[in-house]
């Protein structure tokens, strides 16, 4: 007993206190090496820096190299090269980091041995025609003379006015028909598998070739050979995760032996109805065809490629990382594939919120909320415990991206679902190259030659702060929402059907619309394949999935086609207890070809049943917030009627949330959650704060007192039985305008490149590049401010300081004490413990962004674009100079204020 007495006060402490942090709850990076060209002192002085800093986990990812540097590079996979990745990687351990490695270089996967036969395919097609005892005198070839090498004919078909069709394959002889066609007028076709000849886009030395075709099991197994030879050779450890950038293979349509796996699988004969496949004519036939081919290469991807790639990383002790959108494949079951699904945020999100800067040289974020929940929905139903984001692609042009525009579309990867990002990306760059170093040239540079770099490590412990949480537990999303990949496949033009971030607004415009207003009614979810629904259980009315996750009902919002043994699992569900919801219309119809009429009877005879008694429900509706709210899930109102973006998980005391104003207005007020909780605890992500917070039950449900400005996030853990004791949260409201602190402020530069030699000692605030001293408009530095104040009055319980527009990122120092570094939206902070009666000193240290520099740079034309293949482009792509660059404003804008700060005063009603 005693000892049981000694042990519960550390146990309440871990209750509350926040998650221990591990490697993979620290920011993780892409690491592009360019031409390979390291060496162990860069590679030691790189990683110090890293880790310092706050990262966790490096990503190698080779890429073409320096120009002038050839001497220096190492071929991907020799000796050298593996020697560096076992040096890298025992340093990494050393610094308590991790080695991850993609499988090839640049993308997608392919390389020097990737034979021709091991290439990426595509279909051609030559036809013919032949009247009735007719021989063919043309040669039997594909009509593009690239290809006559290489294609090799699959089938050639023969197909008569009436109906017949006749294999003509076997009577090909050296590209000769041997037939004699019968009586009537024929059409031939011979389909090729030919080849694609895509190389490997931004390859390394050690890494130009072909792209391998990722259909073949063969060209698969042959190309992970070349890995395997390379580790044990070198008796390199493996890497902890083997990584895989999106599917970029463009237009591989094809397999040697598709044909074969088609009949396999669908139960066909795909040539018998190539004149179908190959119609421009989308009639209903045609589209039912086009789709049973986008199943079929589905499933050669995912078996032939995904899973063989991540069995073989098993079998050597590490796991994958994939990025499976941007492939011809079923993203649901690609992702489930793989260990760590990773999505991808390509462009900035405007939230409109209060204060945060904007810039004209931006791209719309192709990556909502719909689009980065297919990894986080794979991950959540299959029970792995990560989702991983390619963060920041492309938010603004180089050098003009702030940590401030970095954390809502951040939030909005969180709020979707992600718990592990890997910044896109930081490169290797040796200490003797100069300024502004090695550089990729798509990216936010999240590196120690970017000026950013200097704050982002309060940024990176953020992230930890907000990843410990969210890799805590599991995930609590309220309904599984079906994806309907049949209407997709059977609708859409073409063959091939890519699923890439930039189409998918074209690709699934109904299922995005739903997604949303089911997430905007207040609930959260995660999609489900046909394969995995075939897996789920009803236990205790709630829906289980293979990987252990459970949901309160599943949704089928406007889906037009199902597969009849899908629908009947569906309605045994029901019958077992579960509750089934139907939104704007039943499923009309099943998809595919093969057995059509026998399986619509079996489908209409399960519809027909649609409406008897069952355990469970099933549920019909076109309103959705009127049909969701039947199923008697509780709805997240903070998201409904507060504005709040949110997710949440279940933990063992309860749950937890990651919450996100990313809106323009402040929220504070009793919040109503979905859950039922006994106390709540309050977590502040930015500073690493927490307190218990003000609760009251009201209409059934438990409100929490929020104070959450516009940008901010926080976190949230519910205990759902236990009262904790803790200290409480701060709750203040201003007690009156305060004071703005104008005049003159102190000024000087703390660094400068290029040194800025006659700064004045004494300001107004504003932009720096303002003053009357040339240098200031190209320097990339930091500035100090300094600001004498009085005050008379030390019984307000709290004092706030807010510094108003800051470019880009302070640190604040009060009375010689270090208060905080603020990175973003609003820069404000609670200061009152560092003030004292009479004269106070407030320093303010300002970074900027290295815009100026670099454009001065290129106004000046010093060469500092020293890359091969892509050489630094614009975000459109295209090359670029920023000498005709405005001056970017820098330092402390203000106005700043220190604002007297009263207890907020409650009523709990």
């Amino acid at each position: 007993m005693l000892l049981a007495w000694l042990l519960c006060p550390f146990a309440a402490a871990q209750t509350i206190s926040w998650p221990e942090i591990t490697t993979e709850s620290k920011p993780a990076a892409r690491w592009w090496w360019m031409g390979s060209a390291v060496d162990k002192e860069n590679l030691t002085h790189n990683l110090n820096a890293y880790a310092k800093a706050g990262m966790g986990t490096m990503e190698i990812t080779p890429i073409y190299g320096v120009k002038g540097n050839d001497e220096n590079d190492i071929p991907f996979l020799s000796s050298h090269w593996m020697e560096m990745l076992q040096y890298t990687e025992g340093e990494a351990n050393r610094l308590g980091m991790q080695i991850d490695m993609n499988t090839g270089t640049g993308w997608p996967f392919g390389g020097p041995e990737v034979t021709i036969e091991d290439a990426a395919c595509k279909l051609f097609v030559s036809e013919y025609t032949l009247q009735g005892g007719e021989q063919l005198k043309e040669k039997i070839e594909v009509a593009d003379e690239k290809q006559r090498a290489y294609a090799k004919l699959s089938r050639l078909m023969a197909f008569s006015d009436k109906g017949k069709c006749i294999n003509l394959t076997s009577k090909v002889k050296d590209g000769i028909l041997q037939w004699k066609a019968p009586k009537g007028n024929w059409q031939l076709i011979a389909a090729f598998c030919g080849k694609t000849f895509q190389k490997v886009k931004r390859a390394a030395p050690g890494g130009e070739g072909y792209v391998m075709d990722h259909l073949s099991g063969r060209a698969v197994k042959n190309y992970l050979n070349r890995f395997e030879r390379a580790f044990e050779a070198s008796g390199a450890p493996y890497p902890h995760n083997f990584f895989n950038d999106s599917y970029e293979v463009y237009k591989a349509d094809w397999t040697e032996n598709l044909f074969d796996e088609f009949a396999t699988r669908r139960g066909y004969k795909l040539e018998e109805h190539l004149p179908e496949f190959l119609s421009d004519k989308r009639t209903d036939m045609v589209s039912r065809i086009i789709s049973d081919y986008r199943e079929t290469i589905a499933e050669l991807l995912l078996e032939n490629f995904t899973r063989q790639w991540t069995e073989w990383a098993h079998s050597h002790g590490s796991k994958t990382r994939n990025q499976a959108h941007g492939s011809p494949g079923n993203l649901i079951d690609l992702y489930t594939t793989v260990d760590v699904p990773e999505c991808e945020g390509f462009g900035i999100s405007d939230f409109g919120i209060r204060g945060l800067r904007r810039d004209s040289l931006t791209r719309p974020n192709d990556s909502d909320l719909s689009m980065l929940k297919y990894a986080s929905s794979a991950a959540h139903i299959a029970g792995k415990p990560f989702t991983s984001s390619e963060t920041f692609t492309w938010l603004t042009e180089h050098f003009r991206t702030s940590l401030s525009q970095c954390k809502p579309d951040i939030d909005l990867m969180f709020i979707s679902g992600v718990n592990h990002t890997y910044f896109h990306g930081t490169t290797y760059s040796p200490v003797e190259a100069v300024w502004p170093g090695w550089k990729f040239y798509a990216s936010v540079d999240m590196s120690p030659t970017n000026n950013i770099w200097r704050d982002a490590p309060a940024f990176f412990d953020y992230i930890t702060r907000c990843q410990s949480f969210l890799q805590m537990g599991k995930s609590d999303n309220d309904f599984l929402v079906y994806l309907p990949v049949y209407d997709m496949w059977q609708e859409q033009d073409g063959r091939l059907l890519m699923f890439d971030i930039h189409k998918m607004a074209k690709r699934a415009p109904r299922f995005i619309d739903a997604v949303h207003r089911i997430y905007n009614a207040g609930y959260d979810l995660d999609y489900i394949s046909d394969n995995f629904i075939r897996c789920l259980t009803c236990m205790g009315g709630k829906l289980v999935t293979s990987g252990g996750t459970v949901y309160q009902a599943l949704l089928i919002p406007g889906a037009r086609l199902m597969p009849d043994d899908v629908l009947a699992k569906l309605f045994r569900l029901a019958d077992e207890g579960a509750t089934i919801v139907f939104l704007e219309q039943y499923p009309e119809d099943v998809p595919g070809y093969d057995r059509l009429n026998e399986r619509r009877a079996a489908f209409k005879k399960l519809m027909a049943q649609k409406d008897k008694l069952r355990k469970g429900r099933i549920l019909f509706g076109t309103d959705y917030d009127h049909t969701l709210a039947e199923t008697g899930v509780q709805p997240e109102r903070m998201k409904t009627a507060y504005g709040l973006s949110c997710i949440r998980r279940t933990n063992e005391d309860g749950y937890h949330y990651f919450i996100s104003a990313l809106k323009g207005e402040d929220t504070e007020g009793w919040i109503p959650l979905g859950v039922q909780a006994a106390s709540v605890l309050i977590y502040n992500p930015v500073n690493g704060e927490s307190g218990k917070a003000l609760l009251r039950q009201k209409d059934g449900r438990t409100e929490v007192y929020l104070q959450v400005a516009s940008g901010e996030s926080i976190l949230l853990k519910t205990f759902t039985n236990a009262d904790v004791q803790a200290s409480a949260w701060g709750y203040y409201e201003p007690k009156a305008d305060g004071l703005t602190l104008t005049g003159k402020w102190g000024f000087r530069f703390v660094e400068s490149i290029p040194a800025v030699s006659a700064a004045p000692d004494s300001v107004t605030l504003g932009s720096w590049t303002e003053l009357p001293v040339a240098e200031v408009k190209n320097t990339m530095g930091t500035a100090s401010y300094s600001f004498k104040f009085n005050l008379n009055d030390l019984s307000i319980p709290e004092w706030r300081l807010d510094l108003g527009d800051v470019r880009e990122s302070a640190r604040v120092r009060i009375n010689g004490k270090d208060v905080a570094t603020l990175w973003s939206v609003p820069y404000r902070c609670l200061v009152g413990k560092y003030l004292r009666l009479g004269e106070n000193i407030l320093e303010v240290e300002v970074t900027n962004l290295p815009a100026n520099r670099i454009a001065d740079m290129d106004r000046r034309e010093i060469p500092w674009r020293i890359f091969k293949d892509a050489n630094i482009v614009s975000l459109d792509y295209k090359k670029t100079g920023y000498g005709n660059w405005e001056p970017v404003s820098s330092g402390l804008i203000g106005p700043v204020k220190v604002i007297p700060m009263k207890k907020g005063t409650f009523y709990y009603e």
